[in-house]
Formats: C-alpha cells, sequence, structure tokens
C-alpha cells in the first residue's frame, strides 16, 4: 500500500485520541457494520474522528494493511487499534468498553 495513506492513517490515529475508520460517516454510516460501532460511540458520549473510507480508495485499502486487520470498521483509541465491529460490540455489551476508554483516559459521558 502507498506510504501516502499509510502517513495520512497514522497522522490521524497520531492527531485524535478516538478514530474510527468506517464505511460513511458518523452522522451518515453506510453499512451496518460501521452504523453500530458508531452508533456505541455515541450512545457513550464519546467524541472521535471519524473517517469515510468509501471517499478515498487509498485508505479504504490502506487501512487494512495498516492493521493486519481485514475487515471496515476499525477503532483506535489512544494509537491503539481496538478491533472491529464484533469486537466493540462484544465488548461495550460485557462493559469492557466503558472501562478500556476510562484507562484510557478518554471521557465516557454515558455508564452502559
Amino acid at each position: 500500500m502507498s506510504d501516502t495513506s499509510h502517513a495520512a492513517i497514522k497522522a490521524d490515529i497520531d492527531t485524535n485520541d478516538v478514530v474510527l475508520f468506517m464505511k460513511g460517516t458518523a452522522s451518515m454510516p453506510q453499512c451496518g457494520f460501521s452504523s453500530r460501532v458508531a452508533g456505541v460511540l455515541n450512545y457513550l458520549g464519546v467524541q472521535y474522528k471519524d473517517v469515510n473510507v468509501l471517499a478515498d480508495e487509498g485508505i479504504r485499502n490502506g487501512i487494512k494493511s495498516f492493521s493486519d486487520w481485514p475487515t471496515i470498521p476499525q477503532l483506535y483509541v489512544k494509537g491503539e487499534f481496538v478491533g472491529g465491529c464484533d469486537i466493540i460490540r462484544e465488548m461495550f455489551q460485557a462493559g469492557e468498553l466503558q472501562t478500556f476508554f476510562a484507562d484510557k483516559g478518554v471521557p465516557v459521558a454515558q455508564a452502559a
């Protein structure tokens, strides 16, 4: 994958506490999996940057090689890859996601 795409991905991850690489945007997700993860983050009141991978083919393919993870969405917190839809959903349902955010110093508005 291009160095330019990886540099852009790294810049987003380095300059934002929480980044969601998704299909669509937080206000208009373009797939169910992206919608679920954005919904969890919105429910928790977490501030995050949404990156629409559909707007840039380099980012869409680059994020998969950057993380060595084959699917989108992908959530990064404080520079750490957390996972995709199933992992985020399971962590949220178990209360682990809220604890993870707290441990990372990311404010959460809702205790689910």
